[in-house]
């Protein structure tokens, strides 16, 4: 479903009363750039539905809107959070890029953490990661220091998790098993944390792998 364009009159409440942090994206018609970037647009809008609201102004059916929002090039992408603008890029940016500037203000489950925080906290020695696929992918490639503790495994050695010399961080391929166990431990008061995205997220941000030999 393309991004919808919305008019002045519409900004107030698309934008400024929404719930949802929401990317404008603005642009024109006889713009090259901005037709390049739709379909990076396009596709983050339908990776991110429910978390962010994606919506498109076009510069010269919104002047007074452009000028009060100072675009002086097209495309340019701002970020507003309840009812402020908090981030903005100006060119033809990649989703990944895109996905950066709305990911501080995209609403997470309970217990989850963002590479880049883990990151920082395993270098402060806070943490823990642990690595909770099988046996055989742990030994291929980890996060560094990450302990191996099979998912299945997980709420008979709790014990064992508490003892590890930092808060415990699960992790496995792409995030969405070890949330499903944070969320069933929550319901017994254990508050563990999981890596959002997984291992995969951690690939992705070209952070350092331990690969054993």
């Amino acid at each position: 479903m393309p991004v919808p364009v919305i008019s002045e009159q519409d900004f107030e409440r698309e934008v400024l009363r929404s719930e949802l942090p929401v990317l404008i994206d603005f642009y024109a018609d006889w713009c090259g750039p901005c037709k390049t970037v739709a379909p990076e647009v396009e596709a983050l809008s339908r990776e991110l539905e429910g978390k962010a609201k994606f919506v498109k102004v076009n510069i010269d059916q919104s002047k007074r809107l452009a000028q009060a929002m100072r675009v002086q090039a097209v495309p340019t992408f701002m970020v507003f959070f309840r009812g402020r603008p908090v981030a903005g890029e100006q060119g033809a940016v990649r989703k990944a890029r895109l996905r950066e500037l709305l990911d501080p203000f995209l609403p997470r489950a309970e217990g989850a953490i963002r590479v880049q925080e883990l990151a920082q906290l395993l270098k402060q020695h806070q943490v823990v990661a642990v690595d909770t696929r099988e046996a055989a992918a742990y030994n291929r490639a980890r996060i560094p220091g990450a302990v191996n503790i099979p998912l299945e495994e997980i709420e008979t050695r709790l014990a064992e998790l508490h003892m590890l010399p930092g808060e415990p961080v699960l992790y496995d391929r792409a995030g969405d098993k070890a949330k499903v166990v944070v969320e069933t431990l929550a319901k017994s008061d254990v508050q563990i944390a999981f890596l959002e995205s997984g291992f995969l997220g951690w690939e992705a941000e070209g952070l350092p792998i331990e690969r054993p030999d």
